[in-house]
């Protein structure tokens, strides 16, 4: 099927998965272990950061631990909770059922560590992604373009000579916006927890719920 979208990038937590309320969770029973205090508001702060970032400032706000035992314990913590549950964006598996359907090449491109993001890429049809390009990979986190420059390289490798105007981002968080349309990717910001703006280089949909292929191929049409 021929549709001009050489291939979509997607972000996995509050894009694919709901599962900032998870990372909220884990942040906040980390700081109440040490007695301190952590807001929604905080939180929303660290939404769509690299975890080193994160991390360094639950530390510099008074968790007592080093960067990767902080990291360590989120992790565990929200490992835990999504194998209890794992609460899909809405139309996000529908849309990327569609695209994996039209033969469109899929990507991850998380700041979740491999262990997370392997847990909810084992629960999606075998294949779903060519490759995972997930924070312990990078040197540079969003909302550097070094991850979706790694993605779109593999996939040259894999590809061929894809172009970026064709090549599809789809994020929720505004280092995730600003990482994609920093590699020159086509960039559609979905949001969740955080209020996205309209500006130069991405598109904002409400939601993913109606969306599909048609409306991907009439994006990068545009673009």
């Amino acid at each position: 099927m021929e549709t001009g979208v050489h291939a979509v990038l997607w972000d996995m937590d509050g894009t694919l998965v709901d599962t900032e309320p998870y990372w909220f969770r884990a942040e906040t029973e980390l700081c109440a272990a040490y007695g301190i205090p952590w807001s929604d508001k905080q939180a929303s702060a660290l939404v769509g950061n690299a975890l080193p970032t994160s991390a360094a400032v639950l530390r510099d706000a008074g968790v007592g631990l080093d960067v990767r035992a902080i990291i360590d314990m989120l992790l565990e913590s929200v490992i835990e909770q999504v194998r209890q549950a794992v609460p899909w964006r809405p139309g996000a598996r529908e849309l990327l059922a569609e695209v994996r359907g039209a033969g469109i090449p899929c990507a991850m491109v998380t700041m979740s560590e491999q262990r997370l993001a392997s847990e909810i890429v084992d629960l999606l049809p075998a294949e779903t992604f060519e490759f995972l390009v997930t924070g312990d990979m990078v040197g540079r986190g969003k909302p550097d373009p070094e991850p979706y420059r790694i993605a779109v390289e593999n996939l040259r490798a894999i590809r061929g000579d894809l172009s970026l105007d064709r090549i599809v981002a789809i994020e929720d968080s505004l280092p995730g916006l600003a990482s994609a349309t920093a590699a020159g990717v086509v960039t559609i910001g979905v949001p969740n927890m955080v209020s996205l703006p309209d500006g130069p280089g991405h598109i904002v949909w409400s939601t993913l719920e109606g969306r599909g292929v048609a409306h991907l191929t009439e994006l990068v049409g545009a673009h």
